[in-house]
């Protein structure tokens, strides 16, 4: 059934995206770039990249919180080599590869578990306290209501990474993967002992550099007013958080440009957010091959420099 449902998922979102691309085939190929705005794309590729190592570097901060000691650089390279193999069908080995790295530097399994565990969801939380947020900013004529609730709901998100609320959780996630996999025994996994405020922080610095990226893919092919920022920052923000969360779309694939698509069609020409839309999925698979190539090659030179003082 979670195979079925994977692949009901991902071929639902590639019938909307196909149905799409074909009802606006002739608008979109009518988008024109200029010069000016090849240069634009280029600058967000190198903010998406940013927002990658930036994103390495903030999951050292996690070992950090559980007083663990790695090399920062060192681990930057393995979340960006590691960052690529999201795509692979299962969605998993990204994760599987950083566990991987953590017992090699003597990190013990529970807790590169409750690392690797712990991470996408200070992303889901950024990403839902960013959705909050901006939808203050977006929506108009707001009643107080719903300004209340929305308020409960930030609240909400904020002490759902609370420790006394987040360990419980983890367990539970932790003991359904045990039951799968013959190399780990359930309620072994290790506890987190302090807010993890510094590294939610960091989540939030590396969705705004996402969104800042296809903001500026966006605004490469269409004006966009400063009004608009909210919008798109809400929209992003909800887009990557689906397609975290949604089985059966490796690395988001589908689902992120269906809601994205769905979200901001009433917003801006159809031709403009479905060319902006895949442009900018080229743009982070870009991005994310130059960062893991880049971390490829500095740990060969490393090695290189070590091997030749030896």
């Amino acid at each position: 059934m979670k195979q079925i449902l994977r692949w009901f998922i991902l071929g639902g979102t590639l019938f909307f995206l196909g149905k799409a691309l074909k009802e606006h085939w002739a608008e979109v190929t009518a988008v024109r770039i200029e010069p000016a705005g090849w240069t634009i794309i280029a600058i967000a590729t190198g903010v998406t990249l940013l927002a990658h190592i930036w994103a390495g570097w903030v999951w050292t901060w996690i070992f950090q919180e559980l007083n663990q000691s790695v090399n920062s650089s060192q681990f930057i390279q393995v979340y960006l080599k590691t960052n690529i193999a999201k795509y692979v069908p299962g969605n998993i080995w990204h994760y599987y590869g950083r566990i991987m790295a953590a017992k090699h530097a003597n990190v013990s399994a529970g807790v590169a578990t409750l690392i690797v565990l712990l991470e996408p969801l200070l992303m889901a939380a950024a990403a839902l306290i960013i959705i909050l947020l901006c939808s203050q900013f977006a929506a108009e004529n707001m009643s107080l209501t719903l300004q209340i609730l929305q308020f409960l709901s930030l609240l909400g998100v904020l002490l759902a990474v609370h420790p006394r609320f987040l360990n419980p959780v983890i367990r539970v996630l932790y003991n359904l993967k045990a039951k799968q996999s013959a190399t780990t025994s359930p309620n072994t996994v290790s506890s987190l002992e302090r807010y993890p405020l510094k590294p939610l922080l960091g989540e939030l610095g590396f969705l705004g550099l996402r969104s800042a990226g296809f903001i500026l893919t966006l605004f490469a092919i269409s004006p966009l007013n400063l009004s608009q920022i909210p919008l798109l920052l809400g929209t992003f923000s909800f887009a990557w958080l689906l397609g975290l969360v949604i089985p059966g779309a490796p690395g988001g694939l589908g689902v992120f440009e269906a809601t994205a698509i769905a979200s901001l069609q009433h917003h801006f020409p159809d031709a403009v957010v479905i060319s902006a839309t895949v442009l900018y999925r080229l743009v982070s698979i870009l991005a994310e091959t130059v960062g893991a190539t880049l971390a490829w090659f500095d740990e060969q030179l490393n090695e290189k420099g070590v091997g030749g003082r030896g």
